[in-house]
């Protein structure tokens, strides 16, 4: 919502200005859908050129990333630390047996279907009974920081994957302003070939030029690098549940109280999802 509003004030600001100073919008939109069709092209054939079909897809669902912000609540994170306490509890007091058929087959099991919302999110829900089947099938063998380990290489590898598109975008923003410079070069070409024309044809003639600058550093500076920068925070924002799914785990297997593992949980969170202790403890205890 945010990332729509600030185009919308950049566009308003920007033309708003140059119409305020005198400048007249006529010659930039004859020069624009021209322009544009350089840029954008080039730029678009770039992106094709260096990714494969699913970083293209990826890219693509990027943008409703941006426009639509993080995917979990602040609830979502209390039911990420509560179903994880839980689970470990489960291991720890009716033995790898009795936790067995629910990380087999999480979406049948009564434990995860009180959480349908991290159910939608494969990656945690994987993280969760990846680790936990570890643990079932060792009996309690594998040493702790292993198993820490284990899950950073896991959530590493997620995450790498999550933010190619992020990367991809902020590279299209650093080449768009040198885009901009090919579709002004090719704008001058075109108008050293009419020397010949008068004065006022030849000024129209390199103002369209300069439009396709113009373009270029407003599309990187205003457009696609203030969104690559919130794709960034929103995928930051979506990685911190697995970080309090990974304390509970390690937490747990520590022996650490449950008011400690719940804490080195809710310490791991952002302030903006970050429930108080007593919320989060209250919220415990009636799992």
């Amino acid at each position: 919502m945010y990332a729509i509003i600030g185009i919308i004030v950049l566009i308003i600001m920007v033309f708003g200005g140059f119409m305020l100073s005198g400048g007249a919008m006529g010659p930039v939109l004859a020069a624009m859908p021209y322009e544009m069709l350089i840029i954008g092209g080039a730029a678009v054939g770039a992106m094709v050129a260096g990714n494969s079909l699913d970083g293209l897809k990826a890219l693509g669902g990027a943008f409703k990333k941006i426009f639509k912000g993080p995917q979990h609540t602040k609830q979502d994170h209390i039911d990420a630390i509560a179903l994880t306490t839980q689970l470990m509890r489960m291991l720890k007091n009716d033995g790898p047996v009795a936790l067995e058929s629910h990380v087999d087959d999480p979406a049948n099991s009564t434990v995860f279907s009180e959480y349908p919302n991290l159910l939608k999110n494969e990656a945690l829900t994987a993280l969760i009974c990846d680790t936990l089947t570890l643990l079932v099938v060792s009996s309690g063998t594998l040493e702790t920081h292993a198993v820490e380990e284990v899950m950073d290489n896991a959530m590493k590898t997620h995450f790498h994957e999550q933010h190619e598109p992020q990367h991809n975008l902020q590279t299209l923003s650093d080449a768009l302003p040198a885009l901009g410079i090919v579709a002004a070069v090719l704008g001058v070409v075109k108008t050293m070939g009419s020397i010949d024309q008068p004065p006022e044809i030849l000024g129209k003639m390199i103002g369209a030029a300069l439009v396709g600058t113009f373009l270029g550093v407003l599309l990187a500076y205003g457009i696609v690098g203030p969104l690559a920068g919130r794709l960034k925070q929103v995928l930051e924002q979506d990685e911190q549940i697995f970080h309090a799914v990974k304390q509970v785990i390690i937490a747990s297997l520590y022996g650490h109280p449950q008011p400690l593992v719940v804490e080195s949980a809710r310490s791991s969170l952002g302030h903006t999802v970050r429930p108080g202790l007593n919320e989060l403890l209250d919220a415990l205890r009636g799992r």
